[in-house]
């Protein structure tokens, strides 16, 4: 089935953003570690640690309670996000990842002149549990 993806759930702390996101990439790796042995004929490669850095890009809007305060209040802190596909209730169908990120860094500002205020975050991975896939 497939899906258009203009429904998503995103919530930063516990707050809903999702009226403000145009964009969200949540890439999730292991890192390969190498475990080639003498006598092996090709490579071979375990999974090690889990990494990720979600995403995310905002339209902006400095008003009080709106997307630049929660990113402010956030921003040097290690916080959960929480995405899924659509607002619908998290089911099989509409799993939600949790994880917690080191929010590391902010740019209010980064647009010229008469362009849309914009803003967006990449933040890394900062949960020892990795991410979760949520479905009830």
């Amino acid at each position: 089935m497939s899906l258009a993806f203009i429904d998503a759930r995103v919530e930063i702390n516990s707050v809903d953003v999702s009226d403000y996101v145009t964009n969200v990439n949540l890439p999730r790796e292991f890192e390969a570690l190498e475990d080639t042995a003498m006598g092996d004929v090709g490579r071979s490669r375990i999974a090690g640690l889990e990494d990720s850095t979600i995403g995310i890009q905002f339209n902006q809007d400095f008003a009080n309670s709106a997307i630049d305060a929660t990113l402010a209040a956030a921003f040097g802190g290690v916080i959960v996000i929480k995405v899924r596909p659509t607002t619908a209730s998290i089911a099989a169908t509409n799993p939600e990842y949790v994880g917690s990120y080191l929010a590391n860094q902010h740019n209010p500002f980064g647009n010229g002149v008469g362009e849309l205020a914009t803003t967006g975050v990449s933040w890394p991975l900062s949960d020892p549990t990795g991410i979760a896939r949520n479905t009830s």
